[in-house]
């Protein structure tokens, strides 16, 4: 018995396109608020296209190219742009990922621009379960657990230091001594020999190291004491190492 061909399953309403756009503008919204929120480089906006998007793309895989499903050498396959946004939105995943020093930021922020991509294309399949469902795991993943994590790892943060010192200063030793004494302790440390200015290159070196704070004290007062040590001409910190 031959396939009977069916054009109705090529079609959509309107109304339905609509809907599933909508659904998936709201949807990448509620993820890329977070985002905005925690300042972070793709945020609203960024989480919106990108899901909005994902959506139009699906619509156009599935719906856009009926005309020409009663043709005889035409084989239809709703999947095919779809896999090219799953690997396609990893390039702009990777533009949000930067790295400081040691640590590597945006690696959340990345991961959810490759999840919102996944919820369009779910929307815009009608697949509404699933898009609903997912978003609402992944609000929770970012707003709840976020801060679930940042409870119990209070005493686990780790800081990144910079620090611009003299050569010929022996400062670095009262440096690591005031740190140990302050409750931070050195995961990692680097030593440059030039410094950041090229008409200083010659007298300053600049050190980078990774602090865990161990103990519960005021950091930011711990790390301005260090200016006050002999040797030292700037001191920086940029923040918790993810």
């Amino acid at each position: 018995m031959g396939l009977i061909f069916n054009p109705d399953v090529w079609q959509i309403s309107l109304m339905e396109l609509t809907l599933r756009l909508l659904l998936a503008l709201a949807l990448g919204g509620l993820i890329g608020l977070e985002r905005e929120l925690g300042g972070h480089s793709a945020g609203f906006r960024t989480h919106i296209l990108v899901c909005l998007g994902s959506a139009v793309i699906i619509l156009l895989s599935m719906y856009g190219f009926s005309d020409f499903a009663a043709e005889p050498n035409v084989r239809l396959d709703p999947a095919r742009l779809a896999a090219q946004v799953i690997s396609g939105v990893g390039f702009l995943g990777a533009g949000t990922i930067m790295r400081t020093g040691f640590g590597v930021s945006g690696l959340t922020t990345a991961a959810s621009l490759w999840v919102s991509a996944a919820i369009g294309l779910a929307a815009g399949a009608g697949f509404y379960y699933g898009a609903l469902i997912a978003t609402f795991l992944v609000v929770m993943s970012l707003f709840v657990l976020n801060k679930f994590e940042k409870l119990f790892s209070r005493t686990k943060k780790v800081r990144e230091l910079l620090l611009k010192m003299e050569k010929s200063s022996s400062g670095l030793n009262y440096v690591l001594a005031h740190l140990s004494e302050s409750g931070l302790q050195i995961n990692k440390l680097v030593v440059e020999n030039n410094g950041a200015d090229d008409i200083q290159s010659d007298r300053l070196m600049v050190i980078r190291m990774h602090v865990k704070i161990k103990k519960s004290q005021r950091y930011e007062e711990t790390i301005a004491a260090l200016a006050f040590i002999e040797g030292v001409r700037g001191v920086e910190t940029i923040g918790e190492v993810l």
